[in-house]
């Protein structure tokens, strides 16, 4: 809930801190006296429009400061996590407003966008005024707070992945149709690619295997004869096997005299003679190759200018002719492939639509019962608001197959109808404003528990209304008080009777400036509010005495 409200030089208000109570708290005070400033200022704070022109005169800025105290699962909490803002504690939304329109927000100190000091905000608390066209009043929240009613959340849900599902096999049609267009236009032109690539048959890594290999023969004679010069060191009459054969036959006739100690010496001689004849070996075969023989630089070449030419061709690197070879056979198959990966395509497309349709179907019924529900409770609210005549009705809306979505197909509108015999209608076009005030405290009072917002402002409700109306808004007001904080706005001295905090809002010179103050009253200072209420600028013993029973009522009930 809201625990205080911080202003400073704000239109009319140089310095106010209003601490705030749990339950129903009502703000009185005459016509411009700045009531409904205070309510601006909080709809500042939680990311209201902001204009330069708010700043109290002589000014440089504006400060609104709101501290909110929600449950630790609370949305609001989740999301300002959400955004690496440190919620431990409460939460301190702060808005400043400089006198040349500059803005800046912050939630706990962490600077925020107003964008997400609004989204935030929007979860702490709702100011319901006459003609907002939001909350309430925006059609657009109608489904989800039907469906937090009907608590049809695993159904919404089920919908949702069904969609995600169906939209996936759409787009994997979709894009398999414009493969296939796109190449089947091409069909001539992958025959002929793949069979120039086929006869080919060009390898990863093959240009850099080629190239080395065209280096290499390039400096054929000088290599020829460095390999002929180490086998020639090596064989022959002085060769290191000549030499190593005699110095192991000097020391195999020694062995019997050294003993043991030779034989190590002996063994790795062997090693080595047998090292030396493998590599001998080697030399020959690689001498003696067709890795050097006359033609290899230029069969190299032809190979390697060819692969280069075909990549250019292509317009690939020479290393991914390859790839290209494997995309043009995929391409061609899926072509000589007929229509049969279209139609498997096709039919699961189908089937995920089916199966969309199928949840959407569970969803709508469910949405259809927990709207007569929601109808029924509404209209019990209406009479004790003296809306006897008014029907409300809770309207589903078949939507186009193109506006099908993951929340359903259907929109959800609350409609209202004022007068016997007329066809409901959108609330904000059928009611008038004190009806319509009445219609939107009866929908709060039923949808309470499906909405997770833990303050309501209303600004004026009761405008418009009096007497027994009155009286009968201020009861559902403090009954609905008793689940969430709740402030209003009010002319009516019925229902600021029923108030648990009573706030004067009051004008006054400072200065030679106006400015506009709030003062919580005490009982007597309240009695007195009443009665100028019911009476007028003259008090009266006979207004003071109906103040009497007006709040003798609020501590019987």
């Amino acid at each position: 809930m809201l625990l205080s409200l911080g202003i400073r030089d704000f239109v009319l208000i140089e310095r106010l801190d209003f601490e705030i109570g749990s339950g129903l708290s009502v703000l009185t005070g005459e016509t411009g006296a700045g009531k409904s400033i205070l309510l601006d200022s909080l709809s500042l704070a939680l990311g209201g429009r902001a204009e330069g022109g708010v700043v109290r005169k002589g000014a440089t800025q504006a400060v609104i400061t709101a501290e909110f105290d929600v449950p630790a699962d609370h949305v609001a909490r989740h999301l300002a996590r959400s955004r690496d803002i440190d919620v431990d504690g409460t939460l301190v939304l702060r808005r400043i407003v400089t006198d040349e329109g500059r803005s800046r927000a912050s939630i706990n100190g962490s600077a925020v966008s107003v964008g997400v000091l609004r989204e935030i905000g929007a979860a702490l608390a709702e100011i319901q005024g006459q003609f907002e066209g939001h909350g309430l009043l925006d059609a657009g929240t109608h489904r989800g707070l039907l469906d937090e009613f009907g608590q049809t959340g695993s159904l919404r849900q089920m919908v949702a992945t069904a969609y995600a599902a169906w939209r996936r096999a759409a787009s994997a049609r979709a894009d398999a149709i414009a493969s296939a267009a796109e190449a089947a236009a091409e069909e001539d032109y992958l025959r002929q690619s793949l069979d120039e690539l086929n006869g080919f048959d060009a390898k990863p890594g093959e240009e850099l295997t080629l190239a080395s290999q065209r280096t290499m023969l390039q400096q054929r004679d000088r290599v020829v004869e460095a390999l002929t010069a180490a086998a020639a060191e090596l064989e022959g009459e002085r060769g290191a096997e000549s030499q190593l054969a005699r110095a192991l036959r000097v020391l195999t006739r020694l062995g019997p005299q050294a003993g043991t100690e030779l034989e190590p010496a002996i063994a790795a001689l062997d090693r080595a003679a047998a090292e030396i004849a493998d590599g001998m070996a080697a030399l020959t075969r690689l001498i003696s190759s067709d890795s050097f023989a006359e033609g290899r630089l230029e069969a190299i070449e032809e190979r390697l200018f060819a692969l280069r030419a075909l990549a250019r061709k292509h317009q690939v690197l020479p290393d991914a002719l390859a790839e290209l070879h494997q995309k043009m056979s995929e391409q061609l198959a899926a072509i000589e492939d007929g229509g049969d990966r279209l139609a498997r395509l096709a039919e699961a497309e189908a089937a995920a639509r089916a199966a969309y349709i199928d949840h959407a179907a569970s969803l709508t019924a469910a949405r259809v019962k927990a709207a007569a529900r929601l109808d029924r409770a509404v209209m019990q609210e209406l009479g004790p608001l003296k809306l006897e005549k008014a029907r409300f009705r809770t309207s589903l809306q078949t939507l186009s197959e193109s506006d099908w979505g993951a929340e359903g197909v259907e929109r959800v509108v609350f409609e209202i109808a004022t007068n016997p015999g007329v066809e409901p209608g959108p609330l904000d076009r059928i009611a008038s404003g004190g009806e319509l005030s009445r219609f939107m405290l009866a929908l709060k009072l039923v949808l309470v528990g499906s909405n997770p917002v833990p303050t309501l402002v209303f600004d004026e409700v009761d405008s418009g209304i009096g007497g027994a109306v009155a009286a009968a808004v201020g009861e559902r007001l403090a009954i609905l008080a008793r689940r969430l904080q709740v402030l209003v706005v009010t002319h009516s001295p019925q229902v600021a009777a029923l108030g648990a905090h009573h706030w004067l809002v009051a004008k006054r010179q400072a200065k030679g400036m106006t400015v506009s103050s709030v003062e919580l009253l005490d009982e007597a200072a309240r009695r007195e509010e009443i009665a100028r209420m019911l009476s007028g600028a003259t008090i009266t013993e006979e207004a003071r005495a109906a103040a009497d029973s007006l709040l003798a009522g609020r501590l019987v009930a």
